[in-house]
């Protein structure tokens, strides 16, 4: 066992389970070392690294840019990817059971990928994000085809207070008949927040029902933030 998947099993998973049953998200604190994250912002100058470069005024996704990653991944991005996933995996079969979607998601992530590139979803996803003062990212649902893991994950690679101000990670759930509900969750260099993609189920005095939720960054007041972002479904 690597020395990340040993930190990973350390995590209580009951409880990051729970969490994402109550609140559509969990925390990992200290996923990834200091140095790891030095090491993977790094990545973002050289463009041989990526297959695409995203700016996001073009699109009106928000004010910064992000890169997706070719394959192969880098070891760390691919160790993150398929442990996790594996860990992730039991939560989301439950969650397709409770909506009643149909189908049951691989225990492993290359035959999860293998049903992605059946669907026409070939590209990797992972990504890593690079937003400086004034920046910030829209509400918004990464979607890239039919298939769709219902989990991901963001790691914080820069460090709050120190390399930036601002540019606080924010979840938006909106219930069926209900305002919209917001919430910041803070984060530090090297913590790790999974979160809902699309839809997380709620239970109700009549069973389960479907809550959307949609996640964003608030505008960065000063310096640079660069994060990782790990989708676990591919793109078209």
């Amino acid at each position: 066992m690597t020395t990340l998947a040993r930190r990973i099993a350390r995590f209580d998973w009951r409880e990051i389970e729970t969490s994402l049953d109550l609140q559509g998200y969990a925390t990992l604190p200290g996923l990834v070392t200091p140095q790891q994250c030095q090491a993977l912002a790094a990545l973002y100058r050289d463009d041989a690294n990526f297959r695409s470069r995203v700016v996001m005024e073009r699109h009106a996704f928000g004010v910064g840019e992000y890169k997706y990653l070719r394959y192969r991944l880098p070891p760390l991005v691919e160790e993150l990817r398929q442990t996790c996933y594996q860990r992730l995996v039991p939560v989301a079969n439950r969650w397709r059971r409770l909506l009643r979607e149909g189908g049951t998601l691989p225990q492993d992530l290359d035959a999860y990928l293998r049903e992605c590139r059946s669907a026409g979803q070939t590209q990797p996803t992972p990504l890593i994000l690079k937003y400086e003062a004034g920046g910030y990212n829209c509400l918004h649902q990464d979607l890239y085809g039919e298939q769709v893991f219902p989990l991901q994950m963001t790691v914080l690679l820069s460090a709050s207070g120190r390399d930036f101000t601002g540019g606080e990670f924010l979840l938006v759930e909106q219930r069926p008949r209900a305002q919209s509900k917001a919430e910041v969750v803070p984060l530090a260099q090297g913590d790790a927040v999974v979160f809902a993609v699309r839809h997380r189920p709620a239970q109700g005095k009549r069973g389960p029902y479907r809550v959307t939720l949609r996640h964003g960054v608030s505008r960065i007041a000063a310096g640079e933030r660069y994060t990782l972002g790990v989708i676990f479904h591919d793109a078209r």
